[in-house]
C-alpha cells in the first residue's frame, strides 16, 4: 500500500523562507556573478575604462512579492553597476551584443 502525500502550503512558505534556502539562492547568483566575471570583455589599451564592466558585477538576495499569492520570497539578483552594461549586454549600431549575463546564465549556478 502506497503512503499518501499531502502537501502543507505553510510548510513550503516557511522552507522558502527558511536561512538555508537564502543561502542557496545566494551561492547560485554567486555562481552566475562569477561565471559574468569571467565572459565580461575589457577593452583594449584605448578604452578609458578598462575593467570597469568586469569589476561591477553584484549578486544579492532580496525579498520580492512572487505568484500569485504576492507574498515575499527571496530572489537572487545578479547585476552590473557600470552606466553602460545594457550596452554591452544588448550592444549598438555599432557594437555587437555580448550577451554576459544571458551567458553567464545559461551556463547555471548549479
Amino acid at each position: 500500500m502506497a503512503a499518501k502525500f499531502k502537501m502543507s502550503t505553510r510548510g513550503v512558505g516557511q522552507m522558502l523562507n527558511s536561512p538555508w534556502m537564502g543561502g542557496e539562492i545566494l551561492r547560485r547568483a554567486e555562481a552566475i556573478k562569477t561565471a559574468a566575471e569571467v565572459l565580461s570583455p575589457v577593452g583594449g589599451p584605448g578604452d578609458p575604462h578598462p575593467g570597469k564592466y568586469k569589476g561591477s558585477w553584484y549578486a544579492k538576495v532580496q525579498r520580492k512579492p512572487v505568484g500569485r499569492s504576492q507574498k515575499k520570497r527571496p530572489v537572487g539578483v545578479v547585476g552590473n553597476r557600470s552606466y553602460y552594461a545594457r550596452w554591452v549586454e544588448y550592444g549598438t549600431e555599432r557594437v555587437p551584443a555580448h550577451h554576459v549575463l544571458l551567458r553567464a546564465a545559461r551556463a547555471g549556478g548549479g
